[in-house]
């Protein structure tokens, strides 16, 4: 009876409670792991038996505590949330329904009598009660550099740990294998030591999807805004670790810059997935299932910049390099990546003000001018893109007309220049036999991967926005300005600096990295060593044919320069220095003779 009374404000039911929500969120954890495991490794039908049990266990768990939630909150609950938990709990219901009920369950809606939707129960759960938890960034024990590090460090790891299950591949994997796929995929580089098509499994390959698209977005991204989206709240602390993680100006707009980066991704990827596949033919497929599997698969690699491909020459494979249509959607999708998310969602905002504008001038209003509508960071940065996409595009046509080019005719000879000018920008997939370009192509090659994508994208380099910087530099120097100037604004200081820090540490890294292997593989050609660490160090993937060939211990400098790429030498630098204050002093300026 005792029971019975109990309120929601009664001490022990708040006790009783706060531990059951406790177990639920361990629960889930565990089901998260099983289910890891329920992949990666081959059971007995009575071990299958028991790992069913639990699942089932967590999900009646999961929708108890939910339950249990509502009633605790005083409080109305956002509309958001409410739509998601009675989906998903409708959506398990059902789930639950056609394991349950027998047959006449299994005719009506056969296709969920499966086990795989029991597991994607599970992830629900899991994404349910761990964004309850309450998750606090301490600024005094990690800055945002070190916790950004951090957080790659761990998710690479990871991902070597799930490459190695025995169900990943058909073949079992290495260590040193399985860490260099793992940071290859989480740094979207695309560098390969084993063949993904044939050497990994589905499952392998899925955790090869996963590890990419973490990496392209960032696992704390997708972390803190499951767990902004259900609490609807955050600490000053963490939304300030979050503002300079996501690059935001203003502080009020941490979660709705993290909202467009998720939305504008899964966006892209999912209309790359379905062009990809109407632009595929049928016969190339034997199932629905790897017709579908594959559009996903190389749209999320395409946007991401990541550059791995199920097929084993990637695009240059027969069947594929002659489909004009699959390659202008891949090209699209990895550009959109490679500009960034602040530049897609100012042009987005540059769009929708240029074509109200115009409506209302058609209907003969006048809409109130905005100027730097289109932010300065933008136009450089598409001005750049631009530039280097033309004259990239234009001298790839030219220079391998009769070389690599020469099996395409008229449109196909534009596309595949194109997407020989594109993809060293961090793409990292290839249309053409790499090893029978031209030293001059080559040598293209080598500046387009340098200057890479653009700045808080998915891809890697220097950034185009660096390179800009440098350029106006030795213009204005030129000149005998002392100031850098474009579109009638002056570039800051820190600007320049940061720009040259990077180029300098590129340039050292790269040059380590050539060093090192040359030491470790003195049979391997400079020339095809030096491409390997340039397409590691700006996240390329691109290769004149050595990364499977490579020793243990150059593999392992490739993994290093690979992750120094992803997260920037002066990202590194940043966490490990500490902080200084500004001195309120200035010593005499002079002079260095430089020329």
């Amino acid at each position: 009876m005792a029971l019975i009374n109990w309120g929601k404000d009664h001490p022990d039911y708040l006790k009783y409670s706060k531990h059951l929500f406790q177990i639920a969120f361990y629960a889930s954890i565990l089901g998260l792991l099983l289910f890891i495991v329920d992949f990666g490794f081959d059971k007995s039908q009575e071990i299958q038996l028991w790992y069913n049990t639990y699942y089932f266990v967590v999900i009646g768990l999961g929708i108890l505590v939910t339950g249990l939630r509502y009633l605790e909150h005083d409080k109305e609950m956002k509309r958001s949330v409410l739509i998601f938990d009675v989906a998903s709990i409708f959506v398990t219901l059902i789930i639950l329904y056609a394991h349950f009920l027998g047959e006449e369950a299994h005719r009506h809606i056969s296709f969920l009598y499966n086990d795989n939707w029991v597991k994607f129960a599970i992830i629900l759960t899991f994404i349910r009660e761990f964004s309850e938890q309450n998750i606090s960034y301490k600024r005094t024990l990690l800055n945002p550099a070190q916790l950004f590090i951090a957080s790659f460090f761990a998710i690479i790891l990871l991902g070597a740990i799930l490459l190695m299950l025995p169900n990943a591949t058909y073949n079992g994997l290495t260590f040193l294998d399985a860490l260099f796929t793992s940071t290859s995929a989480v740094c979207v580089t695309g560098l390969i030591v084993v063949d993904t098509g044939t050497y990994f499994t589905t499952f392998g390959q899925s955790i090869i999807l996963f590890l990419i698209q973490a990496g392209g977005i960032g696992i704390l991204t997708v972390a803190s805004f499951f767990s902004y989206f259900f609490k609807g709240g955050a600490s000053y602390e963490n939304q300030l670790t979050l503002s300079d993680m996501t690059g935001s100006s203003k502080l009020g707009e941490v979660f709705s810059t993290l909202k467009r980066i998720l939305v504008i991704t899964f966006s892209i990827e999912l209309v790359a997935a379905m062009l990809i596949y109407i632009s595929l033919d049928k016969e190339f497929f034997s199932t629905f299932f790897e017709r579908s599997f594959f559009s996903v698969f190389h749209a999320v690699s395409a946007f991401c910049n990541a550059g791995f491909s199920t097929l084993p020459n990637s695009l240059f494979e027969s069947g594929i390099r002659y489909n004009y249509p699959f390659q202008c959607i891949i090209i699209a999708a990895f550009v959109l990546g490679g500009l960034g998310f602040p530049i897609v969602v100012n042009i987005i905002k540059y769009l929708k003000y240029f074509f109200l504008r115009k409506l209302f001038y058609i209907r003969g209003k006048q809409q109130t001018h905005k100027p730097w509508v289109l932010t300065l960071n933008s136009r450089i940065t598409l001005l750049t893109t631009t530039t280097l996409t033309i004259v990239g595009t234009v001298f790839f046509y030219f220079n391998e007309y009769d070389n690599t080019l020469a099996e395409h005719n008229g449109f196909g000879k534009w596309v595949t220049a194109l997407f020989g000018a594109a993809t060293p920008r961090t793409a990292g997939f290839n249309s053409v036999d790499m090893g029978a370009l031209d030293f001059s192509t080559v040598m293209m090659i080598f500046l387009l991967m340098w200057i890479g994508a653009s700045p808080a994208s998915t891809g890697g380099g220097i950034k185009t926005n660096t390179f800009a910087i440098a350029t106006l530099n030795f213009l204005s120097l030129a000149k005998g300005k002392a100031k850098i100037e474009i579109f009638r604004r002056e570039i800051s200081e820190i600007s320049v600096r940061r720009a040259f820090a990077v180029i300098s540490l590129s340039l050292l890294v790269i040059g380590l990295g050539i060093i090192l292997i040359s030491v470790f593989d003195g049979d391997k050609k400079l020339l095809d060593i030096a491409f390997e660490c340039f397409s590691a160090y700006s996240t390329v993937g691109l290769s004149l044919g050595i990364t499977a060939d490579l020793s243990a211990a150059s593999k392992f400098v490739i993994i290093v320069v690979m992750f120094l790429g992803r997260v920037s030498m002066l990202t590194l630098l940043i966490a490990v220095f500490k902080k200084v204050k500004e001195k309120n002093y200035k010593y005499p300026v002079e002079e260095l003779t430089i020329n």
